[in-house]
């Protein structure tokens, strides 16, 4: 029986999240599928286009993406303290971007007088928003809903598009966030949908690799114009912004590219049995066992469920819920070694 959701998400102790959102009768979100024919890969940039209006109104940011031909992931970081600097109109003109809302607070965006009374109502409103917006279950509610829709209408069916809700996973620390954006990242890699981290179409690597190539080239020409504006909400790494290093994520962008290059290649030698003889720099910085890390990137989740992290952490995260236990202890011990 799926835990509820309180026991999944606690942003007292993480704000970063590993969701996967799958479908069901086989539909695809994109590509093409080989039971019917038919060519869905159109919803690639609908899913991505959906996410790109979502990250401009909620305080949520994306680490990472990947959208598969069935199901896609993300790593989600919530920023709460972001949705506490907004100002009350500033909350409703978000919130009514999604859904109307009530008249009063229709007319409060519209900046017409209201009474007391209403100005109190319209408070309650407001709060109610504002959580709402750092809220993962409303961000994905908001994601998948239109996308189901349309799909439904497009397919000439009726019923669930998605598999049930999506799953989420707690990032408990630096080495699991990396771990899971590396996952998440090498997903078509893995799959064998493509061959290299570049051409790995529709994934955040991708976009990654390719404004860094053009920052590093000084040239827009082989990069699409509004590259840039797919996904304003792409998290930067910490060397990639100055003014507010705590909304970034806390490695810098070439030990990650390098990361990320290295697994790669270790997971297809790795059918082999072979694994390359270099090590990343950022692993041991990390204190990430190398064959573990390996293992987990290969098969994620063998080991995990709930949350990823280092023993001490999963133990923290699992008292912090109310659970005695969370699976995946004694694989953390073993991937996220402290004392290596």
């Amino acid at each position: 029986m799926p835990l509820p959701r309180s026991q999944l998400i606690s942003l007292e102790q993480t704000p970063v999240y590993h969701v996967i959102s799958r479908c069901v009768r086989r539909q695809f979100l994109c590509g093409q599928d080989s039971s019917t024919g038919k060519d869905f890969s159109h919803r690639r940039d609908a899913i991505r286009n959906r996410l790109a209006e979502l990250l401009e109104i909620f305080a949520i940011d994306v680490c990472a993406y990947a959208i598969m031909s069935n199901h896609y992931h993300l790593v989600l970081w919530v920023n709460e303290a972001r949705a506490f600097e907004w100002s009350d109109l500033e909350v409703a003109e978000r919130w009514t971007e999604l859904f109307s809302g009530p008249a009063m607070v229709q007319s409060f965006v519209a900046g017409d007088d209201l009474a007391e009374a209403q100005r109190a109502a319209v408070g309650t409103h407001v709060a109610r928003y504002r959580k709402r917006l750092f809220d993962i279950s409303w961000f994905m509610k908001c994601l998948n809903e239109p996308i189901a829709r349309e799909a439904n209408l497009e397919d000439g069916v009726t019923g669930h598009f998605w598999k049930g809700r999506f799953k989420s996973q707690a990032l408990l620390d630096e080495a699991a966030i990396v771990s899971a954006m590396a996952y998440v990242d090498l997903n078509p890699v893995r799959a064998g949908m493509a061959e290299t981290p570049e051409q790995s179409d529709f994934t955040s690597i991708q976009q990654r690799l390719r404004l860094f190539a053009r920052k590093k080239q000084k040239e827009r020409r082989a990069v699409p114009a509004n590259l840039e504006a797919e996904l304003a909400g792409l998290m930067p790494f910490a060397d990639e912004t100055e003014t507010h290093p705590e909304r970034s994520i806390p490695i810098d962008l070439q030990d990650y590219l390098e990361l990320v290059d290295w697994t790669g290649r270790a997971v297809v030698e790795g059918k082999r049995g072979a694994i390359p003889a270099h090590l990343p720099p950022i692993l041991e910085r990390l204190k990430l066992e190398p064959s573990r890390y390996l293992k987990f990137i290969s098969r994620h989740g063998s080991g995990f469920r709930t949350a990823i992290g280092a023993a001490e952490r999963m133990r923290e995260f699992a008292e912090a819920v109310g659970k005695s236990f969370l699976k995946g202890q004694t694989a953390a011990a073993a991937m996220f070694s402290p004392g290596r």
